[in-house]
């Protein structure tokens, strides 16, 4: 079994003395009814699915409903298994098909007999009208691809090689070679099958990358689908955005144009296709900043923005010209500068952090900026061996209208600190992480 971060959380809710129900959201593929069936399978003794697609009668648990109790007790009926008090979890999958399980999800918490578990995709779709109906009752947790740390664990005993890469980066020391060059190959490897469990299942039983890409080829099929099915109206238009995900990231500034588009000249005609992929997790959004100072969000400009894939393996995917070979083999002639950039992307997003990027005509544009304690923090990340090059980067840290306390240019050879500028190997981007509150705050006057 492939061990997940999220199971963190899954325990924290099992042991939580707080009543409420969990909902996890992701895209399509990310392993969301999987480990939520195993960790209900080891930790209750009754575990109760409920999926609305497969079982489109259990739609009618839901209508014409009288009150909570009337709910337990078509659940009773329904159900092929005992519930028991205080020792059940029922996990309702594919929740996007039966919106009503949510509004009323707070009367089952309140009743408190069992412990309830929602997932689904699509829910940034088909729930955004009664997300707000069961306030202080369901807890909401994001689930993405499994980040590069997830990663090097499923490949199996590679524990002791991320402890020591992250003791040498709060250390501020360079690895010894031969580890950098492991976790480059692992890096490496990881661009081409990306994070989507079933990728990572069906390389770690047949080492074939072809196999792995006939399951990537299947999943972007399922995303086609999905377009085409839960928005017929801009179904076209919102299938030619996401056909043109990779080109575009691909292109000189790695970023979407709306004239790009076929007929379509202004961004504000492509708003809602761009908002339908990011809502439907099968693109990260970075957006642009104006004013590169925290909190960053105030000047967010929401009509500009960088359009990622949720999964670097399924963006190589799309590439027709062979690139998981010379990823894997690593040549050096080649600018992988767009899948550099979309694993950035997608290991900060994993990690909790909203990346934004910098860009003006009189510094230029930066890759990335991110907030860390209160600070903002730029990151350019480069390919190649000329990843001392960046203009922008150092335009921008010249300004004394900011105070930047550091930067780090992300690169596939160096280890160094230059002033203020630390170059850092791209895999080291996996200790960046969101700051947690810790699980009690305890104050008293």
């Amino acid at each position: 079994m492939i061990s997940r971060k999220i199971e963190d959380k899954l325990q924290l809710f099992l042991k939580s003395t707080r009543r409420y129900a969990l909902l996890i959201d992701g895209a399509r593929q990310v392993g969301k009814t999987f480990i939520v069936e195993a960790f209900g399978k080891r930790h209750y003794e009754s575990f109760i699915k409920i999926d609305f697609i497969r079982t489109p009668g259990a739609l009618n648990l839901f209508k014409d409903i009288e009150d909570e109790s009337d709910i337990l007790l078509r659940l009773s009926a329904f159900c092929d298994q005992p519930l028991i008090k205080g020792r059940t979890l029922i996990f309702f999958d594919e929740i996007e098909k039966c919106p009503e399980a949510v509004t009323y999800i707070k009367y089952l918490v309140q009743e408190g007999s069992y412990h309830y578990i929602l997932s689904g995709s699509l829910l940034g779709i088909e729930l955004k009208d009664i997300r707000s109906v069961p306030v202080g009752f369901m807890d909401e947790i994001k689930m993405y691809p499994l980040d590069f740390a997830e990663f090097v664990h499923a490949l199996g005993n590679h524990d002791e090689l991320l402890a020591t890469a992250e003791k040498a980066w709060r250390e501020d020391k360079a690895l010894p070679k031969v580890l950098h060059d492991k976790l480059m190959r692992l890096f490496r490897l990881y661009l081409v099958v990306g994070g989507m469990p079933e990728a990572v299942q069906t390389y770690l039983d047949t080492k074939d990358i072809r196999q792995v890409i006939d399951v990537q080829t299947r999943i972007l099929t399922e995303y086609r689908r999905d377009i085409a099915q839960y928005d017929t109206t801009n179904a076209l238009r919102i299938r030619e955005v996401f056909e043109r995900l990779a080109p575009e990231l691909n292109g000189k500034n790695k970023r979407f144009y709306a004239d790009s588009v076929a007929e379509v000249g202004r961004f504000d005609r492509l708003e809602d296709e761009f908002v339908w992929l990011k809502a439907a997790g099968v693109a990260l959004a970075v957006y642009n900043v104006t004013d590169p100072k925290v909190p960053l969000t105030l000047a967010t400009k929401p009509n500009f923005f960088k359009l990622f894939m949720n999964d670097v393996g399924l963006l190589c995917a799309q590439y027709a010209n062979g690139i998981q070979l010379k990823l894997l083999s690593g040549e050096t002639d080649i600018n992988y500068g767009a899948v550099f950039e979309n694993f950035v992307a997608q290991e900060l997003t994993a990690h909790g952090i909203s990346p934004k990027y910098f860009n003006t005509t009189r510094h230029g544009e930066v890759d990335f900026i991110i907030e860390d304690n209160g600070q903002a923090i730029p990151l350019e990340v480069k390919s190649g061996k000329h990843y001392a090059r960046h203009s922008a980067l150092s335009h921008l840290l010249s300004n004394p209208e900011y105070d930047f306390p550091k930067a780090f240019v992300f690169n596939d050879t160096a280890w160094k600190t230059k002033e203020t500028v630390h170059y850092r190997p791209i895999y080291m981007i996996e200790f960046l992480r969101k700051t947690e509150l810790p699980e009690t705050m305890i104050f008293e006057v």
